[in-house]
């Protein structure tokens, strides 16, 4: 039990990553906050995980909102009394050349992802420093945290910028105790990676399986997707790290795809 009686809200967790990292922690004794766009499948969620002997809540938040986060943190603080780990996941995609790309599909995925990102950070940094706990702040980046691909301009600009927040958080926050990091999946064959499929295919010219094959998966070195397991098992290892001997890096997990 790593993470027994720990306190993690995950963002964007109704599905995906962020359900198999809920599950994860949820299977090493974490209560876990079910926060997403999506207040019944968060709830349902939830309630899966509490039928399966874990903890858990489901928590409607549009991580965008100012106050929808600073009101749902502060309900899981009547409820827990604290945060402990706090999983940045809640993300969008956006397929776009540049030059055809709109200033407003720009801007709503840098605020999912950016302007997210700060918000369940500063609501969950004054909660850590209040309860003199100290906890684990994990983002999830992107292989495009560290590389780029043409059609992702705002993406690869958010993924980017993560790790710029991870940095400060991880100086900031040391003194707090409180730990930062981001984790850099490749391809993971989750909803929002299926939908670029299609979308590429058309952009590109090529079909569904070639877009799989020579665009998504052609620099790994075994042709395969990254799992939602192995994303799970890593916000796992940062979550439960007991120093700060690795706060502030980022752990690309791309089956070989981006090595650093």
């Amino acid at each position: 039990m790593l993470l027994k009686d720990k306190v993690a809200l995950i963002t964007g967790s109704a599905s995906g990553i962020g359900r198999a990292i809920a599950n994860k922690f949820a299977q090493q004794g974490a209560i876990v906050i079910i926060a997403d766009l999506n207040e019944e499948e968060a709830n349902k969620a939830a309630n899966e995980i509490i039928a399966e002997g874990g903890k858990a809540m489901g928590l409607a938040m549009n991580v965008v909102s100012e106050s929808e986060v600073d009101k749902g943190f502060a309900k899981v603080i009547a409820t827990y009394g604290h945060v402990d780990i706090l999983v940045s996941n809640a993300g969008v995609q956006h397929i776009d050349p540049i030059d055809k790309l709109k200033f407003d599909d720009w801007k709503k995925l840098l605020a999912i992802h950016l302007d997210g990102a700060f918000l369940t950070t500063r609501a969950a940094l004054r909660s850590m420093y209040a309860s003199k706990r100290g906890g684990s702040i994990i983002y999830m980046g992107s292989v495009h945290s560290k590389e780029a691909s043409a059609l992702k301009a705002p993406y690869v600009t958010a993924k980017h910028g993560l790790i710029g927040l991870c940095k400060v958080v991880a100086k900031e926050g040391a003194e707090h105790n409180v730990r930062a990091n981001v984790i850099c999946p490749g391809y993971v064959k989750t909803p929002l990676v299926e939908k670029q499929i299609p979308e590429q295919a058309k952009e590109l010219g090529m079909s569904e399986q070639d877009v799989i094959k020579k665009v998504m998966l052609k620099e790994t070195v075994d042709g395969e997707f990254t799992t939602t397991a192995d994303v799970a098992d890593v916000a796992l290892f940062f979550a439960s790290f007991p120093t700060n001997a690795l706060t502030g890096q980022s752990l690309i997990v791309s089956h070989g795809w981006f090595m650093q």
